[in-house]
């Protein structure tokens, strides 16, 4: 049997992290197998539309390297992909239902179900459909229901749910599921603006796409039964079911925009590599194993399964992602990055700079910096001489003692005929063993002089990069500063 999985999303708004894991999974689950991947939008609930949500869902995806054999925008052999345009197969569908005695009509008023629900609430019960007393085929007979279906009566169309039945399924993460039908509701199919409900276009969709694996949050854990069932009523085998853990705050809390940022472009925004925040959320409750935790893209492909999905929920440790973050800074190619930081100097006003150059500098702060973007902004001293100083490390470093032996140090290299850092350590190193000092007696008010500020690349790698011209330009302009 091929492996066909989908990445089924409502056109609502923008991604979510869990969203981008759920397609994730289905992507490496498919391609580890050899099969097929389908993307299929269901927008079928119309009050919550938002246009241009499903182009933003494909362009997170794109982004993120996960890619569709079958879509609205490829097409495929089992389309159209968006259930929008498949509504008259629901109908049909439905129809089907009415027929075998699974699904029946009902003709009940919103202001009749809130009665409804308040008298079971009243008598502490939980709120669900009673067929038994609500306006329905059943109550009314056929004679009147069939009145009403003709005077074009308001109705909907919905699942005869077994009275006393256990519903039971194998989870691929949790294992055996079930479920008892007197806590399953008579769950409306065809709404009263001829749209289907998500259940019935869900469980329709996917047998005729021929899914045979349904990968999802947890979240949908409740609806499987009924899923289940409607699987039973057409005579129809299900899918493998497997529902991903949740996504947790640090508090343990479910992760919600009220906490947080939750959006992957939000993360996008911040500057979050596409393979840094994949990697991350593949981890998400799923790790291959426990010695490593960087992997490309074919390397999740090859290892993943279900069977190391965890049950537990899965907490977002933002300080690990920031962690992840640097280090695929390190290792990413400096190249990549050039547009980004010239963009930065550009927004600053300062132009015409090197690429070259920039890669250099790149190359010397990677490891200082998280994202490409904060390169402008922790290196300025690279890119133009400083106007300012670190008050705090310049009264901890500018002392007597290093005034006095700045002016030969600044000499020597003045003097210097090979400006590389490996020469100028040893001439430093030289000087500071002649005269008996402390290595970070010259270095740190050296720092101060070139770059203002306290921390960065090491100085004879700064010197380096920017050059014995640039250095003493920067050297006599800090001098000016300190002395004024």
């Amino acid at each position: 049997m091929s492996v066909r999985v989908r990445f089924a999303p409502s056109p609502t708004g923008f991604v979510h992290i869990g969203s981008l894991r759920t397609a994730l999974y289905n992507y490496l689950f498919a391609k580890h197998h050899g099969g097929v991947n389908i993307l299929r939008i269901e927008d079928t609930d119309r009050t919550r539309f938002v246009e241009g949500a499903e182009e933003e869902i494909i362009a997170t995806c794109r982004w993120a390297g996960i890619e569709f054999d079958e879509s609205t925008e490829k097409g495929g052999p089992f389309g159209p992909y968006r259930q929008s345009e498949r509504t008259e197969i629901y109908r049909e569908h439905a129809a089907m239902l009415l027929d075998n005695g699974n699904a029946y009509y009902a003709f009940d008023t919103s202001e009749e179900l809130d009665k409804m629900r308040e008298r079971q609430q009243a008598a502490g019960i939980a709120p669900k459909y009673d067929r038994s007393i609500m306006r329905n085929q059943y109550t009314l007979g056929e004679d009147e229901t069939r009145r009403l279906l003709d005077e074009g009566a308001e109705y909907c169309i919905r699942m005869k749910v077994p009275l006393h039945a256990e519903i039971s399924f194998v989870d691929s993460i949790r294992g055996p599921v079930t479920f008892q039908s007197r806590d399953v509701d008579d769950q409306i199919l065809m709404k009263s603006d001829g749209f289907p409900t998500y259940h019935l276009a869900n469980v329709v969709d996917d047998r005729l796409m021929q899914i045979t694996h349904v990968i999802r949050g947890e979240e949908w854990l409740p609806s499987t039964p009924k899923h289940v069932l409607l699987y039973q009523a057409f005579g129809w085998e299900a899918p493998q079911f497997a529902h991903l853990p949740l996504l947790l705050n640090e508090d343990r809390s479910k992760m919600s925009k009220r906490k947080g940022d939750v959006f992957v472009y939000q993360f996008r925004e911040k500057g979050f590599f596409a393979e840094t925040l994949v990697n991350f959320v593949a981890l998400l409750g799923w790790n291959p194993t426990a010695d490593r935790e960087m992997f490309t893209l074919q390397e999740m492909i090859d290892t993943f399964t279900l069977e190391k999905v965890n049950k537990a929920g899965a907490v977002f440790d933002y300080k690990k992602l920031e962690w992840m973050q640097s280090e695929y800074m390190k290792k990413s190619a400096p190249q990549n990055f050039v547009s980004v930081v010239k963009q930065e100097l550009e927004n600053k006003g300062i132009n015409g700079i090197d690429d070259d150059y920039v890669v250099r500098v790149i190359t010397l702060l990677r490891e200082r910096v998280q994202f490409p973007h904060q390169i402008a902004d922790f290196g300025n001293y690279m890119f133009e001489i400083p106007k300012s100083y670190d008050d705090e490390f310049r009264n901890k470093v500018w002392t007597e003692k290093a005034q006095q032996a700045l002016p030969e140090v600044i000499a020597l290299l003045r003097s210097a005929e090979d400006f590389n850092h490996t020469a100028l350590h040893q001439t430093v190193q030289a000087y500071l063993a002649e005269k008996k000092m402390g290595f970070k007696d010259v270095m740190n008010p050296l720092r101060l002089l070139v770059t203002g500020k306290s921390v960065g690349a090491g100085m004879f790698e700064t010197m380096e990069v920017l050059g014995k011209q640039a250095t003493l330009e920067r050297i006599d302009a800090m001098l000016g500063l300190l002395t004024h």
